[in-house]
């Protein structure tokens, strides 16, 4: 019996095209990613083990600059909006953790994914603790933070992928500390792989198929392709485009897979990680360092420390590894500002979280019988803007790069307004469409809105107080 990779795909216009070449250019594509490691290895070595910038550094002329404004000012904040605007293709195509954990699994010793993996947490756990540590660290200002992050989550992945699977992505699928947030992202992107069942079927007896054995797609982030719906988990590599004459890249509406597919899709841990993760957490690690709340509360607590003469968490004796710890530039953490730190950005988490979930709880109830899943569905038009926000609190790193620079930023203020206005208009629209899955009654659904509409106030009033309230 002869075998073939896969039938010619079927003519479904120029995006389809694209798929196939990418399927087709696959070594291009490896090729791609890297050089892509070795940008990515030279931006994390080096600056880690350079004197740190003066004062007459600039980015054109230091490379700890140039570093810091590559991962901080322009890599993250763009990898976030590529994943709405085009699905998890950086994942696929140039991220170098992915290309390093694939790298080492085809090497590797190919065990069997353990049990403890598998569990449903580690998205939001992992995005939690990264960004916390990150703050205690100063991630965004020293290089050596940023080896320590960024290259200690590239030496896990080659470790989960030396480990375990033949040739997969183990890491990426179940441990990435951004995996979370590229899924929930990548569903609002405009396209994705789709996958014909029925042309699936029939590929195993009829057409170009028939007697023959086709070679199975690697797909290294464990998608089930013949069951892949949405494009959460897949990876827009291309190496299943054409596969059976049944996956072809096609268009879709951006609402599709939250709308259609948020009531199979959604979990309690997804809910976590917009609520608590993207809506919470992250809002108080862009919080705390401009927040004057932060800086009464500590200067309270020191006070109430002194007059007991109890000194020790205000001394500065902490590892850089596990507080900033720089005195050549006057950046030197207590234990008590490592302790405040944690926890105002966990109970910041805590607060906005659990304010969010009330709302929309109350939303959902308005929708007929109260259900879990429901609300789990509804979390899920908050999306629009947990992305944006996150977008905003990294681009404020690019604009006080810029600052120092010189550039002039009288735009930003109305771009920052433009994005807060169309993802608020965005996840509405989400929301809007999420209730008719429940309840054609018009007061029903606008009860269900009202409680979304406050949710999305609250949301906004963090970016307001930091970007406008805490700023005059």
């Amino acid at each position: 019996m002869s075998c073939v990779q896969a039938a010619p795909a079927t003519r479904r216009g120029k995006l389809a095209a694209a798929g196939q070449w990418m399927q087709r250019h696959g070594a291009a594509i490896r090729g791609v990613q890297w050089v892509v490691v070795a940008v990515y290895a030279l931006l994390l070595l080096v600056p880690a083990v350079m004197p740190l910038p003066g004062d007459t550094a600039h980015l054109w002329n230091n490379l700890t600059l140039a570093a810091q404004f590559v991962f901080w000012g322009i890599w993250w904040p763009f990898v976030l909006l590529s994943m709405v605007m085009l699905g998890r293709v950086w994942c696929g195509v140039l991220c170098p953790e992915g290309a390093l954990t694939e790298f080492a699994s085809r090497h590797g010793r190919g065990g069997a994914i353990p049990h403890w993996m598998r569990w449903g947490g580690w998205p939001f756990v992992a995005f939690g603790l990264t960004t916390i540590y990150g703050q205690m660290v100063s991630v965004y200002q020293y290089p050596k933070a940023v080896l320590l992050v960024l290259g200690g989550s590239t030496v896990g992945a080659m470790i989960i992928g030396f480990l375990y699977g033949r040739e997969k992505r183990i890491w990426c699928r179940y441990l990435c500390p951004v995996n979370g947030v590229f899924s929930l992202l990548a569903r609002l992107a405009p396209f994705h792989y789709k996958v014909d069942e029925d042309a699936w079927r029939r590929s195993y007896t009829a057409g170009e198929h028939g007697g023959h054995r086709v070679i199975p797609v690697n797909c290294a982030p464990l998608v089930p392709l013949r069951n892949m719906k949405g494009a959460a988990a897949c990876h827009m590599c291309g190496r299943c485009s054409g596969h059976r004459d049944a996956i072809a890249l096609t268009w879709r509406s951006p609402s599709d897979e939250v709308v259609e597919l948020g009531d199979r899709q959604a979990s309690g841990w997804d809910t976590a990680l917009v609520l608590y993760g993207l809506l919470g957490i992250a809002i108080g690690a862009f919080h705390w360092t401009g927040s004057p709340w932060f800086i009464d509360i500590k200067q309270s607590v020191a006070g109430w420390l002194i007059d007991r003469d109890i000194t020790w968490p205000l001394e500065t004796n902490a590892p850089w590894f596990l507080l900033t710890h720089y005195p050549e530039q006057n950046d030197v953490f207590s234990w008590l500002d490592g302790t405040m730190i944690v926890g105002y950005i966990v109970t910041t988490g805590i607060v906005y979280g659990t304010a969010l979930f009330a709302l929309l709880a109350a939303g959902t109830a308005f929708l007929g019988r109260f259900e879990l899943r429901r609300l789990h569905h509804f979390a899920q038009a908050l999306v629009p803007l947990a992305g944006a926000g996150v977008f905003l609190g990294l681009s404020a790193t690019t604009l006080s790069l810029l600052r120092a620079e010189h550039v002039p930023l009288d735009w930003a203020a109305d771009v920052r307004i433009a994005i807060l206005v169309i993802s608020n208009a965005w996840s509405a629209w989400l929301a809007w469409r999420v209730t008719g899955r429940y309840s054609a009654r018009l007061w029903r659904r606008g009860l269900a809105m009202a409680g979304f509409v406050a949710a999305l106030a609250v949301v906004d009033s963090a970016w307001w107080l930091m970007f406008w309230g805490w700023a005059h």
